[in-house]
Order: structure tokens, then sequence, then C-alpha cells
């Protein structure tokens, strides 16, 4: 999947692609987030604190897989 770098405290690049969230985390931690609206992916790639945008919206509140 292709990712997107974002300017963030904790995560290096976000991507999207059939209702899949994928997420890379400065630590080399990828995961995967299932059923996830693709409004969330493009309001995280513009949003000034895209890991913020991810503790309040995505991470608690769907099902997900670490694949790295």
């Amino acid at each position: 999947m292709l990712r997107q770098t974002v300017i963030s405290t904790n995560i290096r690049s976000i991507g999207y692609e059939n209702n899949v969230l994928e997420i890379e985390f400065l630590n080399g931690r990828i995961y995967q987030y299932k059923n996830v609206p693709r409004e969330h992916f493009e309001y995280m790639i513009t949003h000034a604190h895209p890991g913020t945008y991810f503790s309040r919206f995505i991470k608690d509140f769907y099902n997900y897989t670490r694949i790295s």
C-alpha cells in the first residue's frame, strides 16, 4: 500500500486502500485498521496534528492488525 508522509511526533506515514487505513509509526511499526471511512484518511493527511486525530478517532474505534 502506498503511504503519504505526514508531519507528526509519532506517525511517519499514512495510506488508505479498500477501507483499510495503514499507519506507519516513527518506531517502525505498521498497523492496518479495518473498515475505516475514507474521510478519516483524508482528514489525517491534512490535519496539523495527525497523531492527535488518530488517538481521538481511530485508535480505540477500529479493529487492527500489526503487519510489521
